[in-house]
């Protein structure tokens, strides 16, 4: 256990080489503080993409799910930290995996406009790019609901539809993603919905 709260206190202080020293003694990554975070997604909430990306290159679990539901791979991607988000598919990262609100880690990244990280998981072979998680909505339809409009979200659009999602599936309610965009005003986002095809229902 001693080992395990050093490697905690040396990514929480920032002592790299001392997470370096513990590594080579081939501490355990798996064990886990009171939050059932292990050092990876511990060292992911505390921004440290670094330490993160060092962690995972030693064989980290990318898969490892705490008591919210996070695990590296959904974080990376939520947070839009699109390197680790690589290394994590180069791991294994499970994207059957979902977190409390039944998303991927394409949804939020979708929300929040984190462009690069959308066209890396987006355009990954298997990756369900249209998944609907708890409220009903896939990564487009979330893009449009929750995103802020032309300017931020029209890329994020427009690189879902290069990843293949299907631009007509609708809410709970039956209403579609070219429906919410054009009561939304969203011009830019109507225009490219309607370019792949979408239909208002």
């Amino acid at each position: 256990m001693k080992a395990t709260i050093d490697l905690f206190r040396c990514i929480n202080e920032g002592h790299t080489e001392y997470l370096k020293e513990a590594l080579a003694r081939n501490t355990s990554l798996e064990r886990t503080n009171p939050e059932g975070q292990t050092p990876l997604l511990y060292a992911l909430y505390k921004k440290d993409t670094v330490t993160a990306l060092l962690l995972i290159s030693h064989g980290a679990n990318v898969n490892a799910q705490d008591q919210v539901g996070n695990t590296p791979f959904l974080y990376a991607g939520a947070q839009g930290y699109t390197d680790v988000v690589r290394a994590c598919l180069e791991q294994g990262a499970d994207f059957t995996i979902l977190n409390r609100y039944g998303s991927t880690a394409l949804i939020p990244a979708a929300e929040k406009a984190h462009l690069e990280t959308v066209n890396v998981l987006s355009g990954t072979p298997g990756f369900p790019i249209d998944h609907i998680n708890n409220l009903g909505w896939t990564a487009l339809l979330e893009a449009i609901i929750l995103g802020e409009g032309d300017d931020t979200h029209a890329p994020v659009v427009t690189a879902l539809i290069a990843g293949g999602c299907n631009v007509n599936l609708a809410d709970k309610k039956g209403i579609t993603p070219l429906a919410h965009a054009q009561s939304l005003d969203y011009k830019k986002i109507s225009a490219l919905l309607e370019a792949a095809g979408a239909r208002v229902s």
